[in-house]
C-alpha cells in the first residue's frame, strides 16, 4: 500500500525543493556558543574550504540561535549540569503524578513563579506543549478566546484542541482586539493571548494596553514570552516587567530552551487556582515524562546567573543596535525595532535560502525562512544576536552580509 504513497510523498517533497523551500538540517560538531563548527558531509563552507585548502574546521559564527545571553555553553551552567547527573539521575521514567516529581522540579516551579511576580508554575517538556495544554484545561464552549494573528504555531494550535469559541485579531492592532471582544462579549470566560515578542518580527506586543482593553471587557491575559524572559525588561522579567504589567498578567508560558540555558523545557506561571488545575487536566503534562533533572537544576543555576546578568544583557542591547544601525546604513531591509531578533528581509524565498547559503561560505551562519513559517513573498533572514557576540563579530556578519549581496548581484 505504501508505494503508492511514497510516489505521492516524494511528489510533494519535489514541489518544495521547486518551490525553494526545502529546509535542510545543518550538523554542527560542537556545543552551542558565539561560534560553532558544521561537521555535516556537502556543506557549501567545507566544499569551499577544502577548495582553498584550508582544512575542514567549518568555524562559522552563529547568528541564528536563541542564545541570547550566552549561557548555553556557560562553564557553571555545564558544571551545575554535571553535578545534578550524580544527584538526580539522568531521567524519572515517569510522569509527574506517578512518581517523577523530585525536590529539584518544585524548587524551579517557585523559583519561576517568584522571579516572573506568579503565584505557582507548573513545567513541561517543551514550551510547545505548555500551550497546548492551557486552553483545552481553561475554556469550555460557552467561553471565548480572543488571540494575535501572528502567534505561535503552538498557541495556534493549543486553541484548535478547545472547544471554546475562537476569535482572532490583526497583528498588536489594538483597535481590532476591541472589537474581537466586543463580538466575544456574551462568552463566559475570555482569554486574550499574545505572543510578547513575534519571533519572526522582533515586534512586541504592546502589552500595557491589552491589558487595558481586557479588563474593560472581563477578560483575561495570557502572554508567552519565550523570545523576552531573560532579557527584556530592566531586571529580564520578560514583556511584562518591560510594560510594567506584571501584576495584570494571569498566565505567562515561557521556555528554559532559549535565553535561559537553552536546553528544553517549558512552563506556565500565573495564578495558583490556574496552575492547580492544570496539573489535574493538562493532557501534555499528565501524559508526558517528567522534565529532566540536569535541566531542572542546570535552569536554577541560570536563574542565580540572572541576578547579576546585567552587564550580559547591556552587552546584547549594544549588538543589536550595532547590527541593525550598521544593516540600515548599508541598505538592507532590515524591519524596526530594538530587539535582538532583526529579520532582514528578501522577498523571495529561493533568493533568502541562496543568500544564507553564500553567507555561510563567507562564515556567517543564519538561516533563509520562507513559507509557511512567514507569509508568502516575506522570506527573510533572520539575525539573532547573542551577548557570547564580540563587537568584531557583529562588524564581521555586517560586512559578510554586503559581501554575499554583492555576490548575489545586488
Amino acid at each position: 500500500m505504501f508505494d503508492s504513497v511514497r510516489e505521492e510523498l516524494r511528489g510533494t517533497l519535489e514541489e518544495i525543493r521547486a518551490a525553494g523551500l526545502h529546509k535542510p538540517e545543518r550538523v554542527i560538531g560542537t556545543p552551542q556558543g558565539a561560534t560553532v563548527a558544521v561537521t555535516a558531509m556537502g556543506s557549501p563552507l567545507l566544499e569551499r574550504s577544502r577548495e582553498l585548502g584550508e582544512g575542514n574546521s567549518g568555524e562559522v559564527l552563529n547568528f541564528c540561535a536563541n542564545n541570547y545571553l550566552g549561557l548555553a555553553d556557560h562553564p557553571e551552567v555545564v558544571a551545575a549540569a554535571h553535578e545534578a547527573l550524580d544527584r538526580w539521575g539522568y531521567g524519572l521514567a515517569s510522569v509527574r503524578f506517578i512518581c517523577g516529581t523530585q525536590e529539584v522540579h518544585k524548587e524551579l516551579e517557585q523559583r519561576i513563579a517568584g522571579f516572573l511576580g506568579q503565584e505557582d508554575t507548573i513545567l513541561y517538556s517543551s514550551c510547545f506543549d505548555a500551550n497546548g495544554g492551557v486552553f483545552e484545561t481553561l475554556l469550555g464552549p460557552d467561553d471565548a478566546v480572543i488571540s494575535d494573528a501572528l502567534n505561535h504555531a503552538s498557541i495556534i494550535d493549543g486553541i484548535r484542541l478547545s472547544k471554546a469559541r475562537r476569535f482572532r485579531y490583526a497583528n498588536r492592532d489594538l483597535a481590532d482586539l476591541e472589537r474581537q471582544l466586543k463580538e466575544a462579549g456574551n462568552a463566559g470566560r475570555k482569554l486574550v493571548v499574545t505572543d510578547g515578542v513575534f519571533s519572526m518580527d522582533g515586534y512586541v506586543a504592546p502589552l500595557r494596553e491589552i491589558c487595558d482593553l481586557a479588563e474593560q471587557h472581563g477578560a483575561m491575559v495570557m502572554v508567552d514570552d519565550s523570545h523576552a524572559v531573560g532579557f527584556v525588561g530592566p531586571g529580564g522579567r520578560g514583556t511584562p516587567e518591560l510594560h510594567d504589567v506584571m501584576d495584570r498578567v494571569d498566565i505567562i508560558t515561557g521556555t528554559l530552551g532559549k535565553a535561559l540555558g537553552g536546553a528544553s523545557g517549558g512552563y506556565v506561571a500565573a495564578r495558583a487556582e490556574i496552575v492547580a488545575l492544570l496539573r489535574q487536566r493538562s493532557r501534555p503534562y499528565l501524559f508526558s515524562n517528567s522534565l529532566a533533572p540536569v535541566i531542572a537544576a542546570a535552569s536554577l543555576k541560570v536563574l542565580d546567573l540572572l541576578e547579576s546578568a546585567g552587564e550580559l544583557r547591556e552587552h546584547l542591547r549594544a549588538n543589536t543596535a550595532l547590527f541593525r544601525s550598521r544593516m540600515t546604513a548599508e541598505g538592507f531591509d532590515v524591519l524596526p525595532g530594538d530587539h535582538a531578533i532583526a529579520p532582514v528581509m528578501i522577498g523571495d524565498a529561493a533568493e533568502a535560502a541562496r543568500m544564507a547559503e553564500l553567507l555561510l561560505e563567507r562564515g556567517v551562519y543564519v538561516i533563509g525562512f520562507s513559507y509557511p513559517v512567514v507569509p508568502q513573498g516575506q522570506a527573510r533572514i533572520r539575525v539573532q544576536l547573542s551577548a557570547a557576540h564580540s563587537t568584531e563579530d557583529v562588524n564581521r556578519a555586517v560586512d559578510a552580509f554586503v559581501d554575499a549581496r554583492a555576490a548575489l548581484g545586488g
